[in-house]
């Protein structure tokens, strides 16, 4: 997750298969969609009972839990806290804050409190309430520090005092780190024991304060280990188990600013490649993960990339590369360019994505109807639920279908 100063403007602009091949939603009907989920939660459950009978490690299925309807959210005039519909989540992660390179505590600067404030103040009077999250980190913050924290119990130990103050004086329900990335196996083994101690913490404050334990949550890589690095790590499972409340699995980014071709940002299957949602989570599960601690990331953002040749526009075709910044665009944005552009809507059902082009521009994505089939993947998997980077993005539209569907799948 990066938040930049563009994660803003993103906002004020947007708001003043079957076969790789161009339909309508309504030919795209209903029936498409239920052979599709039915297909999709025939192959999970067969694949996960393979992975549960042939690997020692991946633990019993647990009691029912909560269902986790979560989503990051970062300060912005034009989408304010107030504008949260509640209804739609279980969760709020309030993204971010980083902590100082010397005390490496949180040390908060007034405009922060102010925020801080507000941010849970509005949010005491929603109805249905939040559980609230403060995320610590993002992908804006520089790895480094995280990995000179986690190094000696001195620094550890300044990190989850101040934090637990920090949380407790807001009046936060806990907890969020979103480091990225632990760099190296010492690195991995080192957040192990920052978890470990945190939760220790967290349960003596419980003791002293006489108040429910705050959680604590993660915000992690698509798969358990960084099988695309030249440097192999994986991440200290037994204590994100013993330790972590849920885990929110980063499940989107596959395509970028690094590849000159376009590509499914968020891809559920890729029969080229196991860079996607199922192999990363897959992974996870079979390195002993809980599946009822993981939390399936959803973006509500797409990559706009730049074709060479716009006869050649479907996935993997050659581009000059993204637009802007990153060539990242939310939602709503991307609807804009679908209407005025009178781009043409591709659903691929390989990749369990879409895409929509005009003239030279590309863009990939997830909308409604893929989020619904992820929902529906997500529960044949028994994953506690699923989180979207970043409230804001596309006016309640796939948040709301979102929300449905996980109802929908949960009463079959």
């Amino acid at each position: 997750m990066i938040l930049t100063s563009c994660s803003t403007c993103l906002l004020i602009q947007a708001k003043a298969s079957f076969k790789p091949k161009p339909i309508s939603m309504a030919t795209f009907n209903f029936l498409h969609f239920l052979t599709i989920t039915t297909l999709i939660a025939i192959v999970t459950t067969v694949t996960i009972t393979a992975i549960v009978t042939t690997t020692a490690t991946t633990p019993a299925v647990t009691t029912a839990a909560a269902a986790i309807k979560g989503a990051y959210w970062f300060e912005q005039e034009i989408f304010p806290a107030s504008a949260i519909n509640s209804s739609l989540f279980t969760h709020i992660f309030y993204a971010f804050l980083i902590p100082n390179y010397t005390t490496y505590t949180l040390q908060i600067s007034n405009s922060e409190s102010q925020s801080l404030s507000k941010f849970i103040n509005t949010l005491r009077t929603k109805n249905p309430p939040l559980k609230t999250l403060i995320s610590i980190g993002g992908g804006g913050s520089n790895p480094n520090l995280f990995a000179e924290i986690v190094a000696t119990r001195a620094a550890r130990a300044a990190l989850i005092k101040s934090t637990i103050s920090v949380v407790r004086r807001f009046g936060f329900d806990g907890v969020d780190l979103d480091w990225e990335f632990p760099k190296t196996d010492e690195q991995m083994s080192n957040l192990g024991i920052l978890l470990r101690e945190w939760r220790h913490a967290i349960d003596v404050d419980s003791k002293i304060s006489g108040k429910p334990p705050l959680l604590l949550t993660a915000a992690v890589y698509f798969a358990d280990n960084f099988f695309l690095s030249a440097t192999q790590r994986r991440y200290p499972v037994a204590s994100i188990n013993s330790n972590l409340d849920f885990v929110n699995i980063m499940s989107y980014d596959f395509y970028g600013s690094g590849n000159n071709s376009t590509g499914a940002p968020a891809a559920l299957f890729d029969p080229k490649s196991n860079i996607n949602v199922v192999s990363g989570i897959i992974l996870w599960i079979r390195a002993g993960l809980d599946p009822k601690k993981v939390v399936m990331g959803l973006p509500l953002y797409g990559r706009k990339w730049m074709l060479r040749d716009h006869n050649v526009n479907g996935l993997g075709a050659p581009a000059i590369g993204v637009t802007g910044f990153d060539g990242t665009k939310a939602f709503v944005q991307i609807e804009k360019f679908n209407k005025e552009m009178n781009a043409t809507v591709v659903y691929d059902m390989d990749t369990v994505s879409v895409y929509s082009y005009s003239n030279t521009s590309w863009i990939g994505y997830d909308d409604p109807f893929t989020v619904r089939i992820k929902i529906g993947f997500a529960q044949a998997l028994g994953l506690r639920g699923y989180f979207f980077w970043a409230v804001g993005y596309d006016s309640d539209i796939i948040t709301r279908q979102a929300s449905k569907a996980w109802i929908l799948y949960e009463r079959h």
